[in-house]
């Protein structure tokens, strides 16, 4: 699910004020969050169109990813069922990039945010198999 770039800046913001500097995200109501995200699953096709708008040199394109933290707002936002659960919950947001003498350089597009893991905490339900 693409995001805006409004959006990844106050979840990035977020996360900057508060785990960043070794202190607890903080939920809804303002308290610690205190059972925080452990694995985020993104399906293929999320990561396949972000490499699509990469160099197609495998050495070269890739993704650039950003630990953020959900903020009431992108929560309610991308995820209205769901404020409770992920606000102040890490995440992780996506962009395409590339990669040539040691300097990164984002991709043309301004808007290639992308947010659409599933997280775990809150969803872990059921647990992963190893089947």
């Amino acid at each position: 699910m693409k995001i805006s770039k409004e959006d990844f800046k106050s979840m990035q913001k977020k996360y900057d004020k508060e785990v960043k500097k070794g202190k607890p995200a903080k939920d809804k109501k303002g308290k610690d969050k205190v059972d925080q995200t452990n694995w985020i699953f993104f399906n293929r096709e999320t990561l396949e169109g972000l490499l699509e708008k990469a160099d197609k040199d495998p050495k070269k394109g890739g993704i650039q990813f950003y630990i953020t933290e959900y903020t009431e707002e992108v929560a309610q936002k991308y995820h209205p069922k769901e404020v409770e659960q992920l606000t102040g919950a890490l995440t992780i947001v996506m962009r395409p990039a590339n990669l040539e003498e040691d300097q990164l350089t984002l991709t043309a597009g301004e808007e290639d945010y992308e947010n659409n893991g599933r997280i775990c905490p809150p969803f872990c339900d059921p647990e992963p198999t190893n089947s």
